[in-house]
């Protein structure tokens, strides 16, 4: 049963020796939503790897841009600021930008990655945080569907023997996460500094990230 506590001023403990996976959609999803922690926990000795569910290869308004191109450059800038922050690995899943849904294909996939890097942690969006009328904006549905899907992948489908065996057999075995941390953002350098600063106010530090912590019992 997964226990479920709000803690938007969560003070993040120290990580030192874990290992943790952080899934996004796109490139630079997880840099705005806990980029910050994760510098910590990379400083403290955590192992952290991304994975990313799209290649990014739509959001662009210049009439010059081509998907390919916009993909291989989304894919460098993620690259290296993971390389910034201390990542060990990034992986990609490479669907197509705004074509992302929760199948059990891409929970598989999910599946597959967790089964491999064995995380404690696993830091994902927010699949609630669906739109704000204060703040005007409706959350990209590649978003939601990461989230929805990262979150089955963690529990039951990672954990289950009997869930995907063909992975078992190629030496993916079942693996339990110990502990989830969700968070919601709206990507805008204003909002998030706004954000962070009421978070960063509750625990006496400019800035904070806030999460909504999942601790996870067999």
């Amino acid at each position: 049963m997964a226990k479920r506590r709000r803690l938007s001023d969560l003070k993040i403990m120290s990580k030192r020796n874990e290992v943790i996976l952080a899934v996004g959609a796109h490139q630079d999803d997880i840099d705005f939503i806990a980029s910050g922690s994760i510098a910590k926990w990379t400083g403290q000795g955590a192992v952290v790897y991304y994975l990313l569910c799209t290649n990014g290869n739509k959001g662009s308004d210049d009439p010059k841009m081509t998907s390919a191109k916009l993909a291989k450059i989304r894919r460098k800038e993620q690259e290296n600021a993971a390389k910034v922050l201390g990542v060990k690995k990034v992986f990609f899943l490479n669907h197509h930008d705004t074509e992302l849904e929760p199948t059990l294909k891409l929970k598989k996939e999910i599946v597959k990655i967790i089964r491999k890097t064995k995380p404690t942690l696993v830091v994902t969006l927010d699949p609630q945080a669906r739109y704000s009328i204060g703040r005007g904006y409706i959350n990209h549905p590649d978003h939601i569907a990461a989230a929805e899907a990262t979150l089955s992948a963690v529990f039951p489908l990672a954990r289950d023997r009997l869930t995907f065996p063909d992975l078992a057999q190629k030496g993916f075995t079942p693996h339990k996460v110990k502990e989830v941390l969700l968070t919601a953002f709206n990507q805008m350098e204003k909002m998030i500094k706004s954000w962070a600063s009421m978070t960063g106010k509750k625990n006496k530090t400019k800035y904070a990230e806030g999460f909504k912590r999942i601790v996870l019992r067999s």
